[in-house]
């Protein structure tokens, strides 16, 4: 780097004196009392034509000047650039064949917490900022119309519970009174056989077993009925409960709440949003690799994501997705040209228990840079080996 920058600095005193002797070999106006003058910051008056005295200006001076300082600016803005640049490019780390990279910014699933039903909304349990746990109550919808609903059915319930009481009770006087006929209808055809019983006698007893059958026949369907009537208003209650339940607004996932939408006593149609929440469990960083490389990748990859923010701790990720249709060229490529500039994106997701103990860290949007090792038997560099 010393030899670079002496060289550079010897290029730019070579032009800069090249410069500055082509403008003192340009012809110059005026006679030798005007070059005397421009070689003097302030103009004298001398003798011009006819004896008169004028001023020659000095402005060509400061011309010079200015172009000098210009060049000499432009020499040394160059020389630093390119002195940066070079320092730059030698202080990037030097990845083994084997490990491909890519930038791009931390990213995690974004969750809405929305309304089940039209409503409007009683509580807020939760603001901006807050970590959230799965199945953690957020806040709660209007639900007294529910309510009120939901004790309709829970009547209507015991009502069909006494309905199935009576046509139980009812059912069993119509086996009493089967029993009572039938009885009655042996004993008169026993009578019948030995003269004793009339034969009109006999076919009462008779019609009177079979209306009795037929009304224990109703009273059966009686107690069938009622028991189907009390299993829909049971089915009422559940419901009436379960819409209630899902009027309460709980968090889906472990995360923290990135926006509140809405608030108390705000009305929302079904499905309106109140939290959109970050998934901490599903943590990951999207690159874009060359088909060349992204050739040797595979879903299960071993690799390292460097954030800006914390440059010294690499965080171990896999490779959860690999686009399956390239990115920013034509669908038809005919020259390596346009193959060259097929990219495919790459998904690179941390380990979800890795994300819950870092929860606090997690920051969507963070920039940073993924690392992918295509071959195993490729070691890591010495900066991509220390603990997350």
């Amino acid at each position: 780097m010393p030899f670079l920058t002496k060289k550079m600095n010897w290029l730019a005193e070579q032009t800069l004196q090249q410069l500055i002797e082509n403008i003192d070999e340009k012809p110059r106006v005026g006679a030798q009392a005007g070059d005397a003058v421009l070689k003097s910051e302030n103009p004298h008056p001398v003798g011009g034509a006819g004896n008169l005295p004028m001023t020659l200006p000095s402005t060509r001076v400061r011309k010079v000047r200015r172009l000098r300082f210009s060049i000499g600016l432009f020499v040394v803005l160059f020389a630093a650039g390119g002195a940066g640049f070079y320092w730059w490019k030698h202080a990037q780390p030097q990845l083994p064949a084997g490990i491909s990279w890519g930038n791009g910014r931390l990213e995690a699933d974004e969750i809405d917490i929305d309304t089940k039903f039209p409503g409007r909304i009683a509580e807020l349990g939760v603001d901006i900022g807050d970590m959230v746990t799965a199945g953690q109550l957020v806040g709660r919808m209007d639900t007294r119309d529910l309510q009120e609903s939901l004790k309709k059915a829970q009547a209507q319930v015991k009502q069909a519970q006494h309905a199935i009481e009576e046509a139980s009770a009812n059912l069993e006087q119509q086996r009493t009174q089967q029993t009572l006929a039938a009885q009655e209808l042996d004993r008169t055809q026993a009578l019948l056989k030995n003269g004793w019983a009339t034969k009109e006698l006999f076919d009462q007893r008779k019609q009177a077993l079979d209306g009795v059958n037929a009304g224990l026949s109703a009273a059966t369907n009686r107690v069938a009925e009622t028991e189907r009537a009390l299993e829909a208003s049971e089915h009422d209650v559940g419901l009436y409960t379960v819409n209630i339940n899902d009027n309460d607004l709980v968090a889906p996932r472990d995360g923290r709440i990135q926006y509140r939408i809405a608030n108390i006593g705000e009305v929302l149609p079904a499905g309106g949003k109140v939290f959109t929440m970050l998934d901490i469990s599903y943590v990951y960083m999207d690159i874009y690799l060359p088909a060349p490389e992204s050739g040797k990748i595979k879903v299960g990859t071993e690799g390292r994501i460097l954030l800006d923010a914390y440059p010294n701790s690499p965080i171990p990720a896999k490779v959860s997705f690999i686009a399956s249709q390239a990115q920013f060229t034509p669908k038809t490529v005919e020259t390596k040209s346009e193959r060259d500039k097929l990219m495919f994106r790459i998904r690179v997701r941390i380990d979800p228990d890795r994300s819950r103990v870092h929860a606090a860290s997690v920051r969507s949007g963070l920039p940073g840079v993924a690392y992918l090792r295509a071959d195993p038997s490729v070691a890591w560099p010495k900066d991509l080996q220390g603990p997350p």
